[in-house]
């Protein structure tokens, strides 16, 4: 039986006409809304494995204590270094004092591989931990991965997976496949390192990517659900998107600031950004630029969202950043702040988020932890550049397979978070 206790924590939507030129103008004007803390929940690399994934997700103290501290649950997945995202049973660990300290990595049984046949196995990666307000559940969403002889079958079905945190054992339930439309496209269709968005009736817009299993490019489309605290029910999809540019456009992330949803997008050669009213029909992508013109330089990796009422902004990664022994220029991670109306990246407001050492960061995570503080999670993955791609434990950049957690402490609180 899973336990649900009354919460505090919701989230509202402030106008457009309230926040977008407000956010545009400061920039010029202000300093970042925010201060970076990072810290590091975990470190220590043998060789053969490292944790990937770093994903958390914030359970809000309970209405008989206000003003406690969160509960933060932390998802990550072993990889095997001498593979190709061979990925093993999804783990984690929490932390209830804001990340001060941190229970050690659990491996969690319900997400063991599954013998498909004597050469196949299946499990599900790139989980994302995010609060349902609604219902007052800590709901993750991923998708399914196949492996023939322990390399990921090149053509497979992919399922959209999801599962539910029981607060009582600390635990999570055994995961679901998330039902879809009986159609070609649908038989490869996955909520991979995804952002989603719950609307205030709780219904879900979950993004994902999606095609035909023998095809090469992926387009992106929303999934409206509704969710009931332990069953995930599609109802509808938006148009999808893509661009016939190698694998075409895949890792969505959604968010909504004012009155406009967006979604940024990863293609092989550039990130892409599309906007919405209503978190279905979606424009046509376009490519992520800065304010003067110039491509932001993000390609062949995931990109994701950080809101709050003092601005919209994206954190990535890009090339020209000193960075060109790092795998795919997938560190140092960045942030900045969105032109909601232009959209583009203000590159004044450029920071880096979590400093290179050689290990890639592409593979991230944003969570709400409270009104004063977003977190970024990430690890440095310990592999790159072929043909030897596993760094060695003494590497010469100092990389140790750290579980970073940069904190954004705000210096007035997110109005799109309030307490009741």
């Amino acid at each position: 039986m899973m336990s649900v206790r009354p919460r505090l924590a919701v989230w509202i939507s402030v106008p457009l006409a309230l926040l977008g030129a407000v956010a545009t103008t400061a920039v010029a004007q202000n300093p970042a809304p925010f201060e970076i803390e990072r810290t590091v929940a975990r470190r220590g690399y043998d060789g053969k494995q490292c944790w990937v994934h770093a994903r958390a997700g914030a359970i809000p103290p309970g209405s008989d204590d206000p003003d406690g501290s969160p509960q933060v649950v932390m998802t990550m997945q072993p990889l095997q270094i001498s593979g190709s995202d061979v990925f093993y049973a999804l783990n984690d660990l929490t932390s209830m004092d804001l990340g001060v300290n941190w229970t050690q990595p659990v491996a969690r049984p319900s997400f063991a591989r599954k013998k498909v046949d004597a050469r196949t196995e299946m499990t599900v990666c790139d989980f994302t931990p995010a609060w349902h307000a609604a219902t007052g559940t800590l709901l993750g969403t991923g998708h399914t991965v196949w492996y023939r002889d322990n390399k990921v079958m090149h053509v497979r079905p992919r399922a959209t997976a999801y599962a539910i945190y029981d607060e009582a054992d600390g635990n999570w339930s055994s995961w679901q496949e998330l039902a879809l439309p009986d159609e070609p496209r649908f038989k490869n269709c996955g909520a991979g390192s995804v952002q989603r968005f719950d609307l205030p009736n709780g219904d879900v817009l979950l993004p994902v990517y999606l095609k035909v299993p023998e095809q090469t490019q992926y387009s992106v489309a929303v999934l409206r659900c509704e969710f009931d605290g332990r069953t995930l029910t599609y109802q509808e999809h938006g148009n999808a998107l893509t661009i016939k540019v190698k694998r075409g456009l895949y890792e969505p992330s959604i968010t909504k600031f004012g009155d406009r949803f967006f979604l940024t997008m990863r293609n092989d050669d550039h990130g892409y950004l599309a906007t919405s009213s209503d978190g279905l029909q979606f424009s046509e992508p376009r490519r992520w630029t800065f304010d003067d013109g110039a491509d932001l330089g993000n390609y062949n990796t995931q990109q994701h969202w950080v809101t709050h009422s003092d601005g919209l902004f994206l954190v990535y990664t890009r090339k020209g950043a000193d960075n060109d022994h790092v795998f795919r220029h997938r560190a140092p991670l960045f942030i900045a702040q969105v032109d909601p109306v232009k959209l583009h990246v203000i590159r004044a407001t450029e920071q880096v988020l979590v400093p290179q050492r050689g290990a890639r960061l592409g593979n991230f995570g944003v969570v709400n932890v409270s009104a004063n503080e977003t977190w970024v999670t990430v690890t440095e993955w310990m592999q790159t550049w072929g043909p030897n791609y596993v760094m060695p434990v003494d590497n010469e950049f100092g990389a140790d397979n750290a579980v970073y957690v940069a904190k954004l402490k705000w210096k007035s609180p997110n109005r799109l978070y309030r307490s009741r």
